[in-house]
């Protein structure tokens, strides 16, 4: 007889948020992405949306073209390496020159000085 648990409860909403905001991050709508990938706009914002699952392939092409690290989703109580955010943030990082690069420095040096005072 087959044990198997066939009643699988996860939440795929949190991936999917974290998909959507990758991919407004870098600019690109629901009918751009559906150009790219051959999905209905309607699919995709049900994945981002509404915790539907994708298909497996979908899945991959999605976390890899928005690189959506999906470890802090499948294993909430395992540190990660780097969140979504941290990742999202890289890559936009990465596109900025010295000069902004030293503005956004500045700022992050303020808050981390911010965090240090303690509060009246």
């Amino acid at each position: 007889m087959d044990e198997r648990n066939n009643h699988f409860d996860f939440d795929f909403t949190p991936i999917g948020q974290a998909i959507k905001k990758a991919r407004e991050a870098r600019g690109i709508t629901r009918e751009q992405l559906s150009g790219i990938i051959g999905y209905a706009p309607r699919h995709i914002q049900s994945i981002e949306n509404e915790g539907q699952y994708p298909s497996i392939e979908l899945f991959i092409q999605l976390i890899t073209m928005f690189d959506v690290s999906v470890d802090e989703y499948i294993f909430p109580n395992k540190e990660v390496k780097k969140s979504s955010a941290r990742r999202r943030l890289d890559a936009q990082l990465n596109r900025l020159n010295d000069k902004e690069l030293s503005v956004i420095e500045a700022t992050i040096n303020g808050l981390c000085k911010a965090k240090e005072q303690p509060e009246d």
